[in-house]
This record gives C-alpha cells, sequence and structure tokens, in this order.
C-alpha cells in the first residue's frame, strides 16, 4: 500500500509522482470514499511517501500544479 519507491535520477524535493492505485487495494476507509470508482491516483514525493489521493489523473496534477510541485506521471 505504502510501497516507497527509489526517486529518479533529477528528481528534487519538488517534484511529484502520480500513479494510479487499484481502489481494492486501499484501507476500508477509503475505498468507501472511492465513490465506486475502481483506480484513484496517488502522488508521491521523491522519497516514495504518498502525499494525497485523487480521484482522477486531471485532479492530481491540478493538486501538484496549485501547490507548485513538478508533476510526473508514473505507471
Amino acid at each position: 500500500m505504502n510501497t516507497p519507491y527509489p526517486s529518479l535520477p533529477g528528481a528534487d524535493a519538488r517534484t511529484v509522482y502520480i500513479r494510479p492505485v487499484a481502489v481494492a487495494d486501499l484501507p476500508e476507509d477509503i475505498r468507501e470514499q472511492a465513490e465506486g470508482r475502481e483506480v484513484i491516483y496517488a502522488l508521491h514525493g521523491a522519497d516514495g511517501e504518498r502525499l494525497a489521493l485523487a480521484a482522477d489523473r486531471s485532479i492530481a496534477f491540478a493538486i501538484a500544479e496549485q501547490n507548485d510541485l513538478a508533476a510526473v506521471n508514473v505507471h
């Protein structure tokens, strides 16, 4: 669930990584809030820490932009 990811070359504290997450893999309390979605998007810091969850990819990128973060898509 909170699997740390090694940072990519050139990553810094202002970089976030956005990746899809299967709702089924999340804790029950978060699954209840997913409103029937099968996939949501997680924002992770360069150290792999999950910073936020978003309902869809465009919202995840908007969260990054609003917080002056450079977003990178990860599959």
